[in-house]
């Protein structure tokens, strides 16, 4: 099961300046690749008596202020953010052997934002954020499709359907974004871009695999 990685290798000068510009453009790469689901990413996040979860979500946006993505606000996931307000994001790109960590605070996004990426979504997307009471437990999953057919039946005359005042999005704004090339002999190559509070500069250092 042991992999000789020899797919590519990172330096600094291969880097864009910025973390965002480097992460949107292994996102794109990805993309390119034709690799399934190119920003997905590995949520980790904990409660305040240091039990960790992960699960996958997608990433919605990028930009100097962080990564976004979308979920119910009482999901277990946001109770963890609420609770510590930090978190981690892994985005896995295993076929390019590669991949990209994101660690830092959290933030809720404002209505207005939630509001336009939520015009974006699928109808069908839309009914099941409705429906879904997402972490709760249910009866099995005939009781989950009559929640779904319910709430189909509640909207089925409304053209537009508006968010549900329990969904909506974070962001994640890093302290630490770190880039991972897998290399042979297991000396990957690991650059990270690091927040300074002192200077309120970003720091570009290797580390050792």
């Amino acid at each position: 099961m042991r992999v000789d990685y020899r797919a590519g290798e990172l330096d600094a000068a291969d880097l864009a300046p910025t973390w965002h510009e480097q992460l949107l453009g292994w996102l794109e790469q990805a993309r390119e690749a034709g690799l399934a689901d190119p920003n997905a990413m590995v949520l980790a996040t904990s409660d305040d008596e240091h039990r960790v979860t992960t699960r996958t979500v997608l990433a919605k946006d990028v930009d100097d202020r962080g990564v976004t993505f979308f979920t119910n606000y009482t999901s277990e996931k946001s109770h963890q953010l609420r609770q510590t307000r930090q978190a981690s994001l892994t985005f896995p790109w295993y076929a390019q052997q590669r991949q990209a960590t994101v660690i830092g605070t959290v933030e809720l996004l404002g209505k207005e934002a939630t509001a336009e990426y939520w015009r974006t979504r699928p109808r069908a997307s839309q009914i099941g954020a409705w429906a879904s009471p997402q972490s709760a437990t249910v009866r099995d999953r005939v009781a989950l499709d009559e929640l779904y057919a319910a709430t189909e039946a509640r909207f089925a005359g409304d053209d537009d359907i508006p968010p549900p005042p329990h969904w909506g999005g974070w962001r994640v704004r890093p302290t630490h974004v770190e880039f991972w090339q897998g290399r042979t002999s297991r000396l990957h190559d690991r650059l990270r871009f690091r927040f300074e509070p002192r200077t309120g500069a970003w720091v570009l250092e290797r580390l050792a695999p």
